[in-house]
């Protein structure tokens, strides 16, 4: 179970090979070793995340997981929890995609659906199934802060996050009763492998950075913290922005 102090002894990393997720995973490991179980599709890059993380003398597993094999992400959860309990999972997974192709393109839109919606459901009840039974644990749920306001220039990942992001903000509620704590991050522009080549965005940041920010959402029980924390201010401003002037701003 997680300490008094908010440490926890095991930790679910749905996405293995995220960047962000890994950078929680060590901002965690950084206190003590932990139990540790990468979720993600075998390859190099999973390799590479294990072995860095067992360097931090964690116990590490791995566990084959495609977003995309949405009738295998239950099968997957029980065979992270069956070595034992977990006491946060991280869902980390997810595609930014070529806004210009999704809103043109049938199967570039569905696919990202899939992962960036559909699997996070999927995923976040049988997790949810999961604390449950065991009795306690904290879940995170990356989404973004594009998902509060849809942006033309990328309106269809936005669109996905804000599915996402409203389905684990009523999976919160549902789970409060069981003592599950269920903490949404909303980061910004993070400087990632995924958003390599892009203009970076005003307030962007590091995945070193938001793994503070989960770190402190996990271990003070928030339920909703933006990444960096001044976004929280910027979108609240952006919502209220007419339309007509919102579709004339630079973003």
């Amino acid at each position: 179970m997680i300490d008094a102090v908010g440490n926890p002894q095991s930790i679910l990393l749905l996405g293995g090979t995220s960047e962000i997720g890994l950078a929680t995973v060590r901002a965690f490991a950084a206190d003590r070793p932990m139990r540790v179980v990468l979720a993600a599709r075998p390859g190099p890059r999973l390799d590479a995340a294990r072995t860095g993380i067992e360097a931090l003398g964690c116990a590490v597993e791995t566990v084959e997981f495609d977003a995309r094999a949405v009738e295998t992400h239950s099968d997957v959860v029980r065979k992270a929890f069956a070595g034992g309990d977990i006491d946060v999972a991280i869902v980390a997974f997810g595609l930014l995609g070529d806004n210009e192709k999704a809103w043109t393109d049938v199967d570039t839109a569905v696919d990202l659906a899939q992962v960036n919606y559909t699997a996070a459901v999927s995923t976040g009840v049988a997790l949810g199934e999961r604390f449950t039974a065991q009795g306690h644990g904290s879940l995170v749920a990356i989404s973004s802060v594009a998902g509060e306001r849809a942006r033309r220039s990328n309106f269809v990942y936005g669109s996905t996050k804000a599915g996402m992001d409203a389905f684990y903000t009523g999976l919160t509620e549902a789970l409060r009763p069981s003592g599950i704590t269920v903490s949404i991050v909303r980061p910004g522009f993070v400087h990632t492998k995924m958003t390599e080549g892009l203009d970076p965005a005003p307030l962007s940041t590091t995945p070193e950075a938001v793994a503070d920010v989960i770190v402190d959402a996990v271990r003070k029980q928030k339920e909703l913290v933006w990444a960096p924390a001044p976004y929280r201010y910027v979108m609240s401003a952006l919502r209220h922005v007419p339309r007509p002037i919102f579709r004339k701003l630079p973003i």
